[in-house]
């Protein structure tokens, strides 16, 4: 599966931003796809993911502030992020897992200023 990422920028503290990720294939057939983030310096952690049940996961950190969803029609993942704080400021990857493989996009950059 190819995954391509698109949606990071910069954004002032407490505003949004939409990260969108397209897959190369229907992605109702991809088991979990979702996102991860390395902010600088740490390493790359969870930020949420989805099935393609509709179950949904989010580290605490980002709960009731970001929203994870799938396009079945656009074959997309799409992450609302909302209230953001400079401490969202990472490189966020889109991933997924079909069968045995697991992908990962190219990064975006977001950057969250205080």
């Amino acid at each position: 599966v190819q995954l391509q990422a698109s949606g990071g920028g910069l954004v002032q503290a407490g505003g949004s931003l939409r990260l969108s990720c397209a897959a190369s294939m229907n992605i109702t057939s991809i088991a979990n796809m979702g996102w991860y983030r390395q902010p600088p310096g740490k390493q790359r952690e969870l930020v949420a993911t989805v099935t393609n049940l509709g179950d949904t996961n989010y580290a605490d950190s980002v709960k009731g502030r970001f929203t994870i969803s799938r396009d079945n029609d656009k074959n997309t993942v799409n992450l609302q992020m909302n209230s953001l704080k400079p401490e969202d400021t990472a490189v966020f990857y889109c991933w997924s897992r079909y069968l045995l493989w697991v992908s990962w996009g190219q990064g975006t950059l977001v950057t969250v200023s205080s």
